[in-house]
């Protein structure tokens, strides 16, 4: 399930896509394997398509763009040439840089994608009932976040924007359905908790019996005498 957002630009106001995360360098040629965002990646990558780069303020890239000059499939795997890199040493210094590019208002909506302003205030619904509401969405290099204000707090709850977590976001309904895992919304019971180190406590007695048990790596085996 993708999850494609906006952001806003520098600049005139307009609509950005995530569409995805420059992971590996591949060869001495500056390819680069890519982590995808969009449901049609060789829509995206076509030759010519310049992206915006999301890097820290002190990377050398920060501020810069990047054209494509070749997408392809390399066992399975994405991989991108760009302009502006010719070479590993290049292809390295742009590792874990999040490609952005403009969106084209006219092409057709990817399944499972959602703008940033469609999520924030939507109701977040577990088991049926409201549990809180969307406030923002963080976007990190390894996943998105939407960011939970709780009903019954001012507090914040990170909830992964994955399928497993979220798997059902319904715009119209003015909602997300959760599906977290035990103590993200709620501390656990004290008696629940008191189990969970108790059976932690037995497993390392556990180990630290079968360990007092085998003779260390080197060490003689009893004679039997």
């Amino acid at each position: 399930m993708s999850r494609t957002t906006d952001v806003a630009a520098a600049g005139p106001a307009r609509t950005q896509l995530r569409v995805g995360r420059l992971v590996k360098a591949h060869g001495l040629k500056g390819a680069l394997k890519l982590e995808l965002y969009t449901d049609d990646p060789d829509g995206r990558f076509v030759p010519g398509a310049v992206f915006t780069l999301q890097v820290p303020e002190s990377s050398p890239w920060h501020g810069e763009t990047v054209t494509v000059r070749e997408f392809r499939w390399m066992n399975t795997h994405p991989v991108v040439f760009l302009e502006e890199v010719e070479d590993r040493t290049a292809a390295e210094s742009i590792v874990r840089a999040i490609l952005w590019i403009d969106q084209d208002e006219s092409a057709p909506a990817e399944d499972d994608a959602w703008y940033d302003h469609q999520l924030v205030g939507l109701d977040v619904v577990r088991d049926g009932v409201r549990v809180g509401r969307v406030i923002r969405v963080d976007h990190l290099p390894a996943q998105d976040l939407l960011i939970v204000r709780p009903a019954a707090s001012d507090d914040e709850v990170l909830v992964p924007f994955v399928a497993a977590i979220v798997p059902e976001v319904d715009i119209a309904a003015g909602r997300v359905v959760v599906t977290p895992p035990a103590g993200l919304f709620e501390e656990l019971p004290a008696d629940a908790a008191e189990d969970e180190l108790a059976t932690d406590a037995d497993a390392t007695a556990t180990d630290d019996a079968s360990a007092s048990d085998t003779p260390a790596s080197g060490a003689p085996e009893p004679d039997g005498r």
